[in-house]
């Protein structure tokens, strides 16, 4: 049995993927098992990236993408709107963001780790994952984050609808982000996605929030297939929990780990920071972000003299408008 950890990348998300790699390297072990799905065809500097690293792989498996698209593509052609919409905003694919339900490939029998962790590109990891592996011999779904306090990017809650296919309670505690988490192989066969997709068609998918697809398919997939799930951020207690998100600022660095009030966390996300923002500081660009050096610790980890080095104040990645800027708004002449 083969445990390790997946992400979904392609050269676009270069920078990311090696600091990710790095921080599992230094954090998980040399040994731990990866796995990088991919988004698309643009693999060139991916392949060359793994083609150095003995304990990582990529998948792509055009048979095995292929199953999980259609799947998706069934499901948007159950909701009233979504297709259309996305057609309408120049979206040129079957529908949004395609590459990304790769990443149920994990789910897939042809995959190659029994129990596996996900991790988007644009996270690192902080802490041994070994908690949430031996939590996968208990239940099917684990995951460690706060989203269950954010409902509107999982479902949609204008949805009169979705309140009727969850309990209230379900709703309250078991949604999560589509970020980090684990889980095992073999879940959702073809014979449960049908069902799934049967329900869907029934009414059902107007509660899906369609500007983040993959995350809000996935939770309803969990959901509905009532597979149990934990989630560390509910059941940890209080003094042993920790935040993840970039967004939250007290994080303390102590020698390239992150605490939150003195407990290490088991990853960062870097969630709504742009993928061109980390090509662009990685180019030498100063420009600020949180968490900017902790990120580019890992990145660098095995070309520290390749880091950009920076001598003076970075600017803001999102300065604040100008005064002449703030008048012109006052007076809706410059929106």
């Amino acid at each position: 049995m083969t445990d390790g950890i997946y992400t979904l990348a392609n050269d676009v998300v270069f920078d990311q993927v090696v600091a990710l790699l790095n921080s599992i390297e230094a954090n998980a072990g040399r040994e731990m098992p990866v796995c990088i799905i991919a988004y698309d065809n643009r693999l060139d500097k991916v392949r060359e990236e793994v083609a150095k690293r003995k304990n990582v792989t990529l998948l792509e498996n055009p048979s095995l993408f292929q199953r999980w698209e259609d799947f998706s593509y069934q499901v948007w052609q159950t909701h009233p709107t979504a297709l259309n919409t996305w057609k309408e905003q120049g979206i040129t694919t079957k529908f949004y963001r395609v590459g990304e339900n790769h990443r149920y490939g994990a789910f897939d029998p042809e995959s190659p780790f029994e129990k596996f962790i996900y991790m988007d590109a644009d996270t690192l990891l902080i802490n041994s994952v070994d908690f949430i592996f031996n939590k996968l011999d208990e239940v099917d779904f684990v995951v460690y984050d706060f989203q269950y306090k954010d409902l509107g990017h999982i479902y949609n809650v204008a949805s009169q609808k979705l309140r009727e296919v969850f309990a209230e309670s379900q709703i309250k505690s078991e949604i999560f982000c589509s970020g980090f988490y684990g889980s095992k192989r073999g879940l959702f066969t073809d014979e449960e996605r049908q069902g799934l997709i049967a329900k869907l068609a029934q009414g059902e998918s107007e509660i899906l929030y369609p500007s983040a697809p993959n995350q809000s398919v996935l939770n309803y997939m969990r959901m509905r297939s009532q597979i149990p799930i934990y989630n560390f951020a509910l059941g940890l207690p209080e003094n042993q929990k920790t935040g993840n998100s970039v967004t939250s600022k007290h994080f303390e660095n102590r020698d390239n780990v992150l605490y939150d009030k003195g407990t290490r966390l088991t990853y960062l996300h870097y969630i709504g920071v742009s993928s061109k923002l980390f090509t662009r500081v990685c180019g030498g660009e100063n420009l600020d972000f949180p968490y900017r050096d902790i990120f580019l610790h890992y990145r660098y980890l095995h070309q520290p003299e390749k880091r950009p080095k920076f001598t003076t104040k970075p600017k803001p990645y999102n300065p604040p408008p100008s005064l002449i800027t703030r008048v012109l708004r006052k007076l809706k002449i410059n929106q």
